[in-house]
């Protein structure tokens, strides 16, 4: 009997492989697939996003069905493509998901909105750094106090090919909150936070109110990267393996 599929889709940073180094052991069990979403690429200039292009790389990337798992605004094509083929999607396991326009009238996310939508308004006529340096101010450093922690050092200028690319990509990102989202309908959903952001726990309270599960396992914006993180994804990938073995 063949391994059963997981998809990886990354977030706004690195991708691929990369994105997920504590999931690479799950390929031992799964047939591992950890995507590039559109404009991320390690050569050619980033791109505007393309939810309709990412949603078609994850869909072909399911074949005949697997399980999704997918960080933070990566969570937005991976539920897109739930909803479109939801008979396809045995899970779903969404690590801090920017799934925004589900809680967008929420208070963290309401507060959220009105604290980046100038940012948004204002990123045409800002060079890529300018643009990385306001979004590392405006996102992480209150957070970043609250935690007791360092706001994202290294972070203020893109040091290298590889940073100055991040920054480009970052740039011309859309707002989340305006992605045309729903609740899919009978898909055993994982949940995954880090514990840091109120606006992410909104958003698990939400997707819990509609059924999904939720496992607060540290890590801050990467709760996939913890030990508790790596075995919460393991443990929800056997369930839903079995669950989907059962009703074949």
């Amino acid at each position: 009997m063949s391994s059963e599929r997981v998809v990886f889709v990354h977030g706004a940073g690195t991708f691929g492989a990369a994105a997920w180094p504590r999931q690479h052991g799950l390929a031992l069990d799964y047939d591992c697939l950890f995507l590039k979403r559109h404009g991320f690429d390690a050569v050619a200039a980033p791109e505007a996003p393309d939810l309709e292009a990412d949603v078609a790389i994850i869909r072909e990337a399911l074949g005949e069905g697997g399980h999704l798992v997918a960080h933070s605004e990566g969570a937005v094509p991976a539920m897109l493509a739930a909803l479109r083929d939801p008979g396809k999607v045995f899970s779903l396991i969404l690590c801090e998901p920017a799934v925004f326009s589900l809680t967008r009238d929420l208070p963290a996310t309401r507060a959220h909105r009105e604290l980046l939508q100038p940012l948004f308004d204002a990123a045409p006529e800002m060079s890529d750094e300018e643009y990385e340096r306001e979004y590392v101010r405006r996102v992480f450093a209150a957070d970043a106090a609250a935690a007791g922690r360092a706001a994202r050092p290294g972070h203020s200028a893109p040091a290298d090919e590889a940073a100055r690319r991040s920054a480009a990509r970052l740039r011309l990102q859309t707002p989340p909150w305006e992605a045309p989202l729903d609740i899919v309908p009978g898909v055993p959903t994982l949940v995954l936070t880090g514990g840091w952001e109120p606006l992410y726990e909104e958003v698990a309270d939400f997707l819990v109110s509609t059924g999904a599960e939720h496992s607060q396992v540290g890590g801050n914006h990467r709760p996939q990267d913890t030990g508790g993180g790596r075995k919460a994804i393991r443990d929800f990938l056997a369930r839903a393996r079995r669950t989907e073995a059962g009703g074949k």
